[in-house]
């Protein structure tokens, strides 16, 4: 895999078809742990700017260029004919995912995080789209603060599922920092920070159009549908991206 620095983050200059073949290949090895990620100027520009969060994406195994701008990042270090002509977005990965382990018994689905109701209407949905595909779990973890003893319950639950493919969809950064600091307990498979997949896919949350996806503009499209939740971080987020991403030229130059 070619990985590329997008503002000190190491993303994959990779496409759909790329990233399910490695993802493929390291479930099956069922070695240990791996951790997945689809970064986007929010996951990028916090990894910059946190410490912390700049700690936990370091032991990602593979983070793919969820985002436009980048795109437009990994494309300005590639050469004409390695360019990538689309972003591997997550919710569509977690689906391209699934979809190529369609009758294959050697590969198992956990969903871990959101609301029961949203597990139920997530696995009702793929059951339907996939119906060759094997959802072995699912466990939606306390909100707030968790109890004790309740990492040892999902630690428990994805080894009973046999799961090689866990899919991780407790929030940025939540869930990043909790794949990463327990990344050495978990059950070998491959583990995904996945965001907004479950809100999307279950039909609580509407995805962008395509034109907003394809122009880099989802997050005008976003802050339109939620612009309380979602004005400060867009704001300070874009703006840091955009801010390391000239700086980092400048210095080159």
């Amino acid at each position: 895999m070619n990985f590329k620095n997008v503002i000190g983050l190491p993303v994959a200059a990779t496409d759909y078809a790329g990233a399910v073949r490695w993802i493929l290949e390291k479930a099956s090895l069922a070695d240990r742990a791996y951790a997945v990620e689809a970064a986007n100027t929010h996951v990028a520009s916090l990894a910059r700017s946190n410490p912390e969060f700049g700690a936990s994406m370091a032991k990602f195994d593979l983070i793919t260029p969820d985002g436009m701008p980048l795109v437009w990042s990994v494309n300005a270090q590639l050469p004409p004919s390695e360019k990538l002509t689309d972003r591997v977005y997550g919710p569509t990965l977690m689906l391209e995912t699934i979809k190529a382990t369609c009758g294959n018994t050697e590969f198992r689905h956990f969903l871990l995080g959101g609301k029961q109701s949203t597990l139920d209407k997530l696995t009702a949905k793929f059951s339907s789209d996939f119906p060759n595909a094997l959802i072995t779990g699912v466990h939606s973890p306390p909100f707030g603060t968790w109890p004790a003893g309740e990492m040892e319950t999902i630690i428990g639950k994805i080894r009973a599922s046999g799961a090689n493919l866990v899919w991780v969809g407790l929030g940025c950064p939540k869930q990043e920092h909790w794949i990463a600091k327990n990344k050495h307990l978990l059950p070998p498979a491959v583990y995904f920070g996945i965001g907004a997949a479950f809100a999307f896919h279950a039909g609580e949350v509407k995805q962008a159009p395509a034109l907003f996806q394809k122009t880099g503009l989802e997050w005008a499209y976003r802050l339109a549908m939620e612009p309380r939740r979602l004005f400060k971080r867009y704001l300070t987020y874009n703006s840091l991206f955009l801010y390391h991403t000239v700086r980092e030229k400048i210095l080159k130059s």
